[in-house]
């Protein structure tokens, strides 16, 4: 076992991603032993704490203040305090401003210590059946739609699978611009992962946008994109148009 420091110490914290059983032991114990929680949204993460009877104080720091909060936060970290930085979901630093607060942390030698757990990127891709030796997480695609069609188009001689966040008012058209650019590939469509509604859609490009195109998506979504040319052994054969 892994000892920890007692001061003076950040701790990316994972979160569940919809359902709490999936929090760890470790997670709890670390929350509740803590001296403060920078959350992304100190609401969503109040619920949580108040689910598991967790009465840590928490301060709110999250893109648009996290360039002043940092510093604090670096501060009380200096004086002695051990922080621990959560997400709304998932971990922390993916797609947030949370790497930013580890950047700081280690240019200013503080100890950053990970809590594993819960990641809406590899429960998708645990799922999928694509190949997951070797894949690319892009985030999120631009909203807007010409930058949104040169990065896919930039992707499109990649070999790796492709894993990108998207939300469900866009949904739609960034699968179209998806089988116009990249062809006719094999893909999973996740979303609300691990929660009551989840739904995991599999097929072509072209089939799963048959298969949503009556539909008003909601909640958090997780695209899996093969990769150009790629095979797997076995009944599955996933291979990517040029």
């Amino acid at each position: 076992m892994q000892k920890e420091p007692k001061k003076g110490t950040l701790f990316v914290v994972s979160t569940p991603i919809g359902n709490l059983e999936d929090i760890t032991l470790r997670a709890l114990r670390i929350l509740k032993e803590v001296d403060l929680i920078a959350a992304e949204d100190t609401r969503r993460t109040g619920l949580l704490l108040k689910h598991f009877g967790i009465e840590t104080p928490l301060t709110s720091y999250f893109e648009g203040n996290e360039l002043k909060k940092g510093e604090w936060l670096i501060t009380r970290l200096k004086e002695g305090d051990r922080i621990a930085l959560v997400s709304d979901a998932g971990t922390p630093g993916i797609s947030d401003p949370g790497y930013r607060l580890v950047r700081l942390a280690i240019e200013n030698g503080i100890p950053v210590i990970p809590i594993p757990g819960p990641s809406a990127i590899i429960t998708a891709l645990s799922v999928s059946g694509l190949p997951t030796d070797s894949f690319i997480f892009k985030g999120f695609l631009s909203h807007k739609s010409k930058k949104r069609r040169d990065q896919i188009q930039q992707l499109k001689k990649l070999r790796e699978t492709l894993i990108f966040y998207e939300s469900p008012h866009r949904i739609h058209q960034t699968l179209q611009d998806i089988f116009e650019i990249l062809g006719d590939r094999e893909m999973v469509l996740a979303r609300e992962l691990t929660k009551i509604y989840e739904e995991i859609l599999r097929g072509k490009v072209s089939e799963v946008i048959r298969q949503i195109e009556d539909r008003k998506l909601k909640g958090e979504i997780t695209l899996v994109i093969s990769g150009k040319k790629r095979r797997v052994k076995g009944n599955c054969n996933f291979e990517a148009n040029d």
